[in-house]
């Protein structure tokens, strides 16, 4: 649990065959299957109708808001291309985030719908893909190094006033360089660990039982370095479905079985809320972190552009505070849970 942070909001996710309408962006395929939070078992309760402590109208509350789902991958000092940045491009991405009132969650916690921010915050997801070397290091005392990724992100969490930033880590095979120490580590900070397949796998190249491997291997990896941890998100390579789409979230591989809540693409848009009728948790669209201002799928192209329509947290995980003007976008399964104002 994300230390100092109270998840409460109850919202246990489920598996639902169901077509996702979210494509990728250079993958272009949907996810076979939706995976969606549920209302909390508390929800109309009297502990769950008692008065909030702020006003949704005094904080622009718009928990049917998007979210968005950042994208990134290595940090070196001279990007080769769009998948590359340097760490001050990082800084000042986050540092921008931040300041416009943003906040971490896991990816787990987004389709879950744990979104416990402060009122008048958004949430934001940090996706980190293919554990590479820049993205985590630690000193010969075992810290973070400030210089990878995660020590960029915790200094400007802490200077910003989030004393404990999260992100999520999609990781193959030898990851950071082989140190499988650094997954359970990372576990350890409060980091979600994610599957992105063994070997980085084109999947839709594959067979039935290729992706499966691909994938039930790479989870028999991480449990090995952590032992006990439950991993319930996981990022297609490339953005790529299997042909039999549904095996990106469930299957088998020998003696592992895998069953994912959450499935992410690759550049797309800002992600719908978890409480929107829109929202397909098996094909979650993230956004190419970078500062290209025209670049459709990329970070700095929908910063500018999302606005009133994000994610705005009312502060009460019992509750889900909208305008009325959006009261077509909340799903039906959450109308116990509304408040719309």
């Amino acid at each position: 649990m994300r230390a100092g942070y109270r998840w409460t909001r109850g919202l246990a996710p489920f598996l639902a065959v169901a077509a996702v309408g979210a494509a990728a962006c250079g993958g272009g395929a949907t996810a076979a299957h939706d995976a969606s939070p549920q209302p909390s078992a508390t929800a109309g309760s009297p502990s769950a109708a008692s008065a909030p402590s702020v006003d949704p109208a005094t904080v622009k509350a718009n928990e049917l808001g998007v979210v968005p789902v950042l994208m990134y991958h290595q940090f070196v000092a001279q990007p080769k291309g769009i998948y590359d940045q340097t760490p001050s491009q990082l800084k000042a991405e986050l540092t921008r985030l931040y300041h416009q009132g943003y906040r971490t969650i896991t990816a787990a916690s987004f389709v879950a719908g744990k979104i416990d921010v402060p009122a008048g915050k958004s949430p934001m997801v940090l996706t980190f893909d293919d554990a590479t070397t820049s993205q985590y290091g630690e000193l010969p005392d075992g810290s973070v190094d400030p210089k990878s990724a995660l020590g960029i992100l915790l200094a400007v969490g802490k200077a910003n006033g989030e004393d404990h930033p999260v992100a999520t880590f999609y990781v193959n095979d030898q990851p950071f360089a082989g140190r499988f120490s650094y997954l359970k580590r990372l576990h350890d900070l409060g980091m979600e660990i994610g599957d992105h397949t063994l070997t980085h796998a084109n999947l839709g190249q594959l067979t039935d039982d290729g992706v499966q491997a691909e994938i039930a291997k790479n989870l028999t990896e991480i449990e090995r370095a952590v032992p006990g941890i439950d991993v319930t998100t996981m990022a297609l390579p490339l953005g790529v479905h299997p042909k039999n789409r549904a095996l990106a979230a469930k299957g088998r591989y020998g003696a592992t079985p895998y069953r994912f809540q959450a499935v992410m693409l690759v550049g797309a848009g800002p992600a719908p809320s978890p409480f929107s009728a829109k929202f397909k948790a098996l094909g979650i669209p993230r956004l190419l972190s970078g500062h290209d201002k025209s670049l459709f799928f990329g970070a700095t192209y929908w910063l500018n552009r999302i606005g009133a329509t994000r994610y705005i947290s009312d502060g009460d995980p019992e509750h889900i505070s909208f305008p009325k003007a959006a009261a077509s976008k909340l799903s039906p399964r959450f109308a116990s849970m509304a408040r719309p104002y």
